[in-house]
């Protein structure tokens, strides 16, 4: 009896956030975990994903202090998965034979399956009717990705192999999904700290945009009254994700996932035939891939891989891409003010990115303090639309290259 009790008391998590080498590390895990909660909670942080991140690392980090045989997932297992030439080398069935609940979750994941999921539910929630009716916003979506490619270089500088650039640079894209995807490809191993910075500074937009945006316009260009859009005919509006598709996917095929799903969503949306799907895309499914995409995702937040000098690097180059994302939207919006006799407001340029609709509202917000009476939301919503396009483009290029 005695000896049952003392190896109940030598063996639990107590125990080894003592005795375990790692142990402090999990108990540091644990105080972040709940950090991110509060963010999520408190401060409605992207909350439908910052509760599951959260919720995932903390149950990893809780249940590796009971030991392997307990815990909910195993970064063990996942090294032997990516191992090259290992007896388990991409061995799904290994992992659901010795994994732990979130081991399984995780593989949806890994197989880039939650993320293309969630691109469907995008889509259905997306009207590209702004962007059809001004395709000039294609460049302002386009410009918005030169974060992207100023973080990867920055990176390889730092010392982070081409694949691990690539994943850090995508951040600047600002759309999670993608880069969740991207990074499962690429650099699996960094995925913990890349959702992190991609979620964190998304929920950040509306603090991090403004100050960059009065920097680099004037008073006269914020205060731009632009004309309404054209409305755009149904016809026009089934034919763009098909005929986007066919183009996109020709030119680049990795970006078949991404740019299929999302445009499979939103044609679902706009035959006008399917609203059961669309339903259930928009809201179902949406509801339950986040939720299993959250905590896989925070899962990956060990002590062991999240604790070191790599992902202070990531935090800071994450929001280096994104800022910079930010400003080359701004830069070609004054090129286009220019070129267009001072008709086009810059200030949706920075809608570029591809938060959706939150870039958008911080244009919308911007443009009405220079001017009570402007009203940029749609006008904004043609490259923020662009931009969910241009970053899964970029994904692509950079998955292409390196994959």
């Amino acid at each position: 009896m005695l000896e049952s009790l003392g190896s109940l008391v030598t063996e639990s998590g107590f125990a080894q956030i003592i005795t375990s080498p790692d142990g402090w590390k999990a108990l540091v895990m644990i105080a972040i975990s709940c950090v991110l909660l509060y963010l999520g909670i408190k401060k409605q942080y992207e909350p439908l994903l910052m509760v599951g991140i959260a919720v995932g690392c903390l149950l990893a980090n809780v249940s590796v202090l009971g030991g392997f045989g307990n815990a909910l997932y195993h970064q063990e297992l996942w090294d032997e998965f990516l191992k090259e030439g290992g007896q388990h080398y991409h061995s799904y069935g290994y992992i659901m034979a010795h994994g732990g609940l979130i081991d399984i979750l995780y593989i949806g994941v890994k197989a880039g399956i939650y993320p293309c999921l969630i691109f469907i539910g995008i889509g259905a929630m997306t009207d590209f009717g702004p962007l059809i009716s001004n395709p000039k916003s294609l460049l302002l979506g386009a410009a918005a990705q030169f974060g992207v490619f100023f973080a990867f270089f920055g990176a390889t500088l730092l010392g982070f192999n081409g694949n691990e650039a690539a994943s850090i640079g995508i951040i600047g894209g600002a759309d999670g999904p993608t880069a969740i995807l991207t990074t499962t490809k690429l650099a699996p191993h960094l995925l913990g700290p890349i959702a992190v910075a991609a979620y964190s500074y998304m929920a950040l937009i509306p603090m991090i945009q403004p100050p960059l945006m009065r920097a680099l316009t004037t008073e006269k260009e914020r205060s731009v009254k632009m004309e309404q859009l054209r409305e755009v005919s149904k016809t026009e509006k089934i034919l763009f994700p098909i005929v986007v598709t066919i183009f996109i996917v020709l030119l680049l095929p990795s970006t078949a996932p991404l740019i299929g799903c999302l445009m499979f969503g939103n044609l679902l949306k706009e035959t006008g035939v399917t609203e059961r799907l669309s339903d259930v895309a928009q809201n179902a499914l949406m509801n339950i891939v986040t939720l299993f995409l959250g905590i896989s995702v925070g899962a990956t937040m060990v002590g062991s891989n999240f604790l070191n000098l790599q992902t202070i690097y990531i935090v800071v180059l994450g929001l280096i891409a994104f800022s910079f994302s930010t400003v080359g939207g701004l830069l070609v919006g004054k090129l286009m003010y220019k070129l267009s006799g001072g008709k086009i407001n810059p200030l949706i340029g920075s809608a570029g990115v591809s938060a959706v609709p939150m870039a958008a509202r911080v244009s919308q917000r911007e443009g009405q303090k220079a001017n009570p009476s402007n009203f940029l939301l749609m006008h904004a919503m043609g490259p923020n639309v662009a931009g969910v396009i241009g970053s899964a483009i970029a994904a692509g290029f950079l998955m292409s290259m390196f994959h």
